[in-house]
């Protein structure tokens, strides 16, 4: 079986897939396009125009990244869920949760006004508080397990830990167990793997390309 993933270099959600790839060690290939001027065959392929995209074997297509991840962790071995039903959909229900996150992140790193970026930037600690009221003793979401759950988040957290001594989004005395899953998914290999060399500035120069209120407030701006 053959994975090939197409992705936007700074995208958070192919890093999901990515991470799981990695963590379940499934060999696969990874092709850039650019998402500001898609190739056909890319707008071809994706019905909603977006990444992540998963080919398998040259003919199936998969979309949105709760679902490759699904499927990943059906075709390769072990399990990347709790085996509990309940406690397997309320890590569904979240995953999807945290793709609202990311969007909150998303709008309130580009805004273009400081009450817009005060809204997003709210938004996003409101739902980090509810998370933080999930989360169990670590070092992982569930425990001591590494689930999708904890892919899911990764690339929010990253995003997140680049831009606080810059723009102060949260403290960890606010948020002491999302601080410490945050930084347990950061020492993964996994998780280190899952981006493109020089992600950091690749990231951070993404986001002063918006030219919004954050990106004043990194280094280099103006």
């Amino acid at each position: 079986m053959e994975f090939e993933l197409v992705s936007f270099k700074v995208c958070p959600f192919v890093q999901r897939s990515v991470i799981t790839l990695l963590y379940k060690h499934a060999p696969f290939r990874i092709s850039y396009i650019d998402l500001a001027d898609p190739p056909a065959w890319f707008l071809e392929l994706s019905p909603s125009g977006k990444v992540p995209l998963l080919r398998v074997d040259d003919q199936a297509v998969l979309f949105e990244s709760a679902v490759i991840n699904e499927y990943i962790d059906e075709v390769t071995p072990g399990s990347l869920h709790p085996a509990d039903p309940l406690r397997r959909a309320k890590n569904r229900a979240w995953i999807e949760f945290g793709a609202s996150l990311l969007m909150d992140h998303f709008m309130m790193a580009t805004a273009d006004s400081e009450a817009k970026y005060q809204a997003c930037h709210q938004a996003l600690l409101n739902k980090l508080t509810r998370v933080e009221a999930e989360v169990g003793e670590g070092p992982y979401f569930n425990g001591a397990d590494f689930s999708l759950i904890d892919a899911a988040y990764a690339p929010l957290f990253m995003r997140l830990d680049l831009l606080n001594p810059h723009l102060a989004l949260y403290t960890a005395a606010d948020y002491p167990k999302i601080a410490a899953w945050s930084q347990a998914l950061a020492q993964m290999d996994a998780v280190k793997s899952s981006v493109v060399d020089g992600f950091d500035a690749l990231y951070l120069g993404h986001i002063r390309a918006k030219g919004g209120v954050a990106a004043q407030r990194l280094p280099g701006a103006g």
